[in-house]
């Protein structure tokens, strides 16, 4: 285990190169079991989830080549040994539930132990079954989650009960070698489902409506190797982006997607955040006069998550944190996960004036000087958040757990370092 200690009031400045997206990364990985010829990914981020399906992938068979400085990894599937993940890995991130598509399809079977990740509330896998079961495969769960579909997958007409992210990447995958058509409706259409997608239609899938809540895919028999460059993380530069905001810093990002950002727009310029964007890079001017913009008739605003294009679940932790830096008062609605608000007791113990209403809501007034103090990070999200609490607080602030923001920040203390902050990671 490890810790930051941050000695806060510096800001944060510099130039940044977005790292490639974690959600579309993991997905990816998985697919790589769907043929038996080569597929590279490039622009990979190194974090440790990426890190753990990869060793899930290796203990299953297949040949894993990974080259950290070139950022690239190729994956040879050309036997899988087999079907049943390694228990403790499987408890060590969440998105190894993700193999159960690409298994069934390519195998027939699969038996996965219940998967980690990030405890943010209920993460039900009920749609990945149901979905999985409409497609011809049995799934039971009895310890473990087990799936066999001994004569094949055959397409099927799926509304998913939820627009679950990991339960349409996992349909979708199985569909791809499923016999006939499958139409999926209420999909998740993320941009990093989208990167999936465009990476299966890439091996030779035929999957149309990208980028829509009802996908059709038509099954084929062979799926072939091929190399993709994964999309950039935009929940990582959003991360950066209130990180700056909130110190007073000026921040160049490169390597966005202009697309992406049009969802994060609103909610940050309602704090009156402004940023321009040329082509892959963004510029974020620095001493931003940060000041909440009132509904009409000067009602408190609410800022409020959900699937996409709606503001993301994973972006509503650093928001938090810049409203406590913003002039005006807003009220936070997380309508995904029941206990992604936990974190703010950390918050409040820092000095910042927040006021829980249920699980679900919090109302933020700021700006609020924030004290340095000791913490724990819950989540990968709840951790960034914090870090970026401890960049604008006085004196020093010391968080524990930090393994848990290394799952999806690559080398945080390193790159935060040189963008002007003061932080340090020890061994506890």
């Amino acid at each position: 285990m490890s810790r930051f200690t941050i000695r806060g009031g510096r800001r944060i400045t510099g130039t940044h190169a977005v790292s490639g997206n974690k959600n579309a990364a993991l997905p990816m990985l998985a697919a790589a079991l769907l043929t038996d010829e080569p597929v590279t990914l490039t622009n990979l981020p190194l974090i440790q989830d990426v890190r753990t399906m990869l060793e899930l992938l290796d203990a299953m068979g297949v040949a894993v080549s990974l080259n950290e400085t070139a950022r690239t990894v190729t994956l040879h599937a050309r036997r899988i040994r087999s079907t049943t993940l390694d228990r403790a890995l499987c408890g060590r991130v969440r998105s190894s539930i993700l193999f159960a598509g690409p298994l069934l399809a390519r195998c027939g079977a699969a038996r996965i132990y219940p998967p980690g990740g990030d405890v943010i509330g209920r993460r039900r896998v009920d749609t990945h079954l149901d979905g999985l079961r409409k497609l011809g495969a049995t799934a039971c769960a009895n310890g473990c989650y087990a799936f066999r579909a001994a004569k094949g997958l055959t397409g099927a007409r799926i509304l998913l009960d939820e627009a679950s992210v990991t339960a349409t990447e996992n349909i979708l995958m199985a569909a791809v070698r499923a016999r006939g058509r499958t139409t999926l409706y209420n999909a998740a259409c993320e941009p990093h489902v989208q990167d999936l997608c465009h990476l299966l239609n890439t091996m030779g899938a035929a999957i149309s409506g990208v980028g829509t809540n009802l996908l059709v895919i038509d099954g084929v028999e062979r799926l072939h190797g091929v190399t993709h460059a994964i999309g950039p993380d935009t929940i990582e530069a959003g991360s950066y982006i209130a990180a700056a905001l909130a110190t007073g810093g000026e921040l160049t990002l490169t390597g966005i997607s202009a697309s992406d950002f049009e969802v994060l727009e609103r909610p940050f310029h309602r704090f009156g955040a402004r940023w321009t964007i040329s082509g892959t890079t963004l510029q974020l001017p620095g001493n931003q006069k940060l000041r909440t913009t009132y509904d009409l008739g000067d009602a408190i605003p609410k800022i409020e998550d959900g699937p996409w294009p709606a503001f993301p679940s994973d972006l509503m932790s650093v928001l938090i944190v810049l409203a406590t830096q913003t002039r005006g008062t807003t009220l936070f609605y997380e309508k995904m996960f029941e206990s992604r608000m936990y974190f703010v007791d950390h918050l409040i113990g820092m000095g910042a004036r927040i006021v829980q209403c249920d699980p679900h809501r919090v109302v933020v007034t700021g700006p609020t000087r924030l004290q340095g103090t000791r913490v724990v990070s819950p989540d990968i999200r709840a951790g960034m958040a914090l870090l970026i609490a401890a960049l604008c607080a006085r004196k020093e602030t010391v968080i524990l757990n930090a393994e848990s923001v290394d799952r999806g920040y690559e080398r945080i203390d390193t790159t935060l370092r040189s963008l002007g902050a003061a932080i340090e990671r020890t061994s506890d």
